[in-house]
């Protein structure tokens, strides 16, 4: 494979994968879902339906987070990743169950319910990632995931949404907490990345442009 090399001097790796998704990166951090999610005009059948896909999805971030865990060098990230993956199955958790309650999800859809095409092939690109057992493409599946989520809540205009569905939703995405592990996945990928080859640096690349694509794949389910 041919591979147009990082050059460490260009500045930081992952501003060089986000450069590589094209008219993508925008696409999926000024969508209209989240655009109309921010204002509190996103219909509620359309959250509904977001919210279930991405209830179930969560089995998949969470295994695809185990992976980190244990690819993970040394036990400081090692930490850093359990620690999320706590986050994750406790507070977010609370969240969605709250949620459901109010928007009237019952317990068997909120189990059963099949993930959609697009939502799929986003689980199955992870779990690709995963079974690799490179760290690297664990974390140019996982970065760009969770940095999408940062930037277009950190835009959303206040005041947030009255519904407090949507209000938490952009709050556990725009914290200093979040932030702050965004930035620390973000400078384990820029420590990793310029010490690959050329060639697993595309596969990185790849692995980053096509999660960003199927992050706008996500949100365009959610319109059914």
């Amino acid at each position: 494979m041919s591979a147009e090399a990082f050059d460490p001097a260009s500045g930081r790796f992952t501003d060089w994968l986000r450069a590589r998704t094209g008219p993508l990166w925008a696409r999926a951090t000024a969508h209209a879902f989240t655009t109309e999610l921010a204002a509190d005009t996103l219909a509620d059948d359309v959250y509904r339906r977001y919210l279930i896909q991405d209830y179930v999805f969560i089995e998949t971030l969470v295994t695809v987070l185990g992976h980190a865990v244990a690819l993970a060098p040394g036990m400081p990230a090692k930490k850093r990743w359990a620690g999320f993956l706590g986050a994750i199955t406790s507070e977010e958790n609370d969240y969605f169950l709250r949620s459901f309650d109010a928007l009237g999800v019952p317990e068997n859809e909120r189990e059963t319910t099949p993930l959609l095409p697009p939502i799929q092939a986003f689980a199955d690109l992870m779990l690709d990632a995963a079974r690799s057992g490179a760290y690297e493409e664990v974390l140019a599946v996982i970065v760009p995931a969770e940095w999408v989520y940062l930037t277009w809540a950190q835009a959303a205009p206040r005041p947030y949404p009255a519904r407090f569905y949507l209000s938490e939703w952009i709050e556990l995405h725009d914290n200093p907490g979040f932030e702050e592990i965004v930035g620390w996945m973000r400078g384990e990928l820029d420590r990793v990345g310029p010490t690959l080859s050329p060639d697993r640096q595309a596969v990185v690349t790849e692995r980053f442009r096509r999660l960003v694509e199927l992050e706008v794949a996500f949100f365009d389910a959610a319109y059914g």
